[in-house]
């Protein structure tokens, strides 16, 4: 496990794209020190300690994952938790059947809500309550105190499950009310979107009102949403090129042959063509910048036209954002917040592609992620790192979410105004 980690130091200090931006962050001799005095780490314990190392570069789009049989299935304590004031309140029951959503967690380990915000400072730097993920501290407990809807309060031993896979959704329906309502939880299947797109291609063009949800959405490939932009964009159409945002990659030769690979593997499995296209030259630009450092791709052909003429429906679009919408869901977000005829609300987005475009690392029963590549924002102060694309009307996230949906609600209600208007 030393030699790993040695080579996980390797990568964060000359492969991965924030390497110069955020020299001298990490303690690599610490780091290295731990797993030296723990030769026989159990692979749980190595992932947390490898985890550890990698928040100090504050990257959510950088971590360590593992596989195989022999290693440990990731774990969950059953519920989802999201703090509002001084506790956590209980979103989603996915195992755990003594509870309910609604109910409130107001201690873990004998420490109150405040407490350990404080004590977990590092995993939890996000500039609102909101944002904030519990999931990988309540792991670190084994009992707390509830509180049920009623107000009494109870002692419980939290239970430990398997984390359970995440089942993607693209969906479509049109709503009693009359808008079409799209959900999105990634951008990981362009086949799937593009057959969305097209088996729906009557209504979503006769359809004037819609609202697009990917409150959470695990990101995947831009080009996955393409075939969405025309019924986006005005009718007299949009210029996508139009923007002084650049973009560099660092090519290494360990990252080119890394990300080569991987680009190897997605072209064996997906049929679109456009977003076969998109790989292809994506691969010839890591093929003939490799080893050149950091440089900007030439994407010349990766899109016919950056113009994109628009289509005369929908007329309004609402889409709904929350801060489990990252990666490739960021960039959603701030492409279409920019058109005329979409509306963002809800609460700003995860905000990860200051460094992105992720390679992997991979190891017997470990892989790491980390990006290649970074933005030119980053040099102005405009960087998106614990800010996320901000909504044009934020709706707070308030216990109200639980049993209802104030943001569809809201959506409805301006949609209603603009025909009555």
């Amino acid at each position: 496990m030393l030699k790993i980690a040695e080579e996980i130091v390797h990568i964060m200090h000359n492969d991965y794209a924030g390497c110069m931006d955020k020299k001298g962050w990490d303690a690599p001799d610490a780091f290295l020190e731990k797993v030296k005095q723990a030769p026989n780490l159990s692979s749980k314990e190595f992932l947390e300690l490898v985890n550890d190392y990698l928040l100090d570069f504050k990257d959510k789009h950088l971590y360590m994952i593992a596989g195989g049989e022999a290693v440990e299935k990731p774990k969950t304590r059953g519920f989802s938790v999201r703090r509002y004031e001084d506790k956590l309140y209980i979103t989603k029951v996915d195992s755990d059947d003594r509870l309910i959503p609604g109910m409130r967690l107001i201690s873990a380990g004998g420490m109150s809500i405040p407490e350990l915000r404080e004590k977990h400072h590092r995993l939890l730097s996000e500039n609102h309550p909101e944002r904030e993920n519990w999931a990988p501290i309540l792991l670190q407990y084994e009992e707390g105190i509830v509180e049920d809807l009623e107000g009494n309060q109870q002692h419980i031993t939290f239970r430990l499950f398997e984390k359970k896979p995440f089942v993607p959704e693209y969906s479509l329906r049109q709503l009693e009310e009359g808008p079409v309502l799209l959900t999105m939880t990634d951008f990981a299947n362009p086949d799937a979107i593009a057959k969305l797109v097209e088996e729906h291609k009557d209504l979503l063009e006769t359809a004037e009102q819609w609202i697009i949800d990917v409150r959470v959405n695990n990101g995947g490939s831009d080009a996955s949403y393409f075939p969405l932009l025309p019924y986006l964009v005005p009718e007299e159409g949009w210029e996508f090129g139009d923007s002084d945002e650049t973009m560099i990659f660092n090519c290494t030769e360990a990252s080119c042959d890394r990300v080569v690979q991987d680009l190897d593997n997605e072209l064996a499995n997906v049929d679109d063509e456009h977003f076969r296209q998109v790989l292809h030259i994506i691969k010839r630009e890591w093929t003939r910048n490799r080893g050149k450092g950091f440089v900007e791709f030439d994407f010349g052909g990766a899109v016919e036209d950056t113009f994109v003429k628009g289509l005369k429906n929908p007329s309004k679009i609402i889409v709904l954002t929350d801060n489990m919408c990252g990666s490739a869901g960021d960039s959603f977000v701030e492409h279409v917040k920019e058109l005329s005829k979409v509306t963002v609300i809800g609460r700003a987005t995860l905000g990860v592609n200051d460094y992105a475009n992720l390679a992997s690392a991979s190891w017997d029963g470990y892989t790491l992620m980390y990006p290649t590549s970074r933005l030119s924002r980053i040099d102005k102060g405009k960087g998106m790192t614990g800010v996320g694309i901000t909504p044009h009307i934020h709706i707070p996230w308030t216990p109200d979410h639980i049993a209802g949906d104030p943001d569809l609600e809201q959506a409805l209600a301006m949609l209603k105004c603009a025909v009555e208007y």
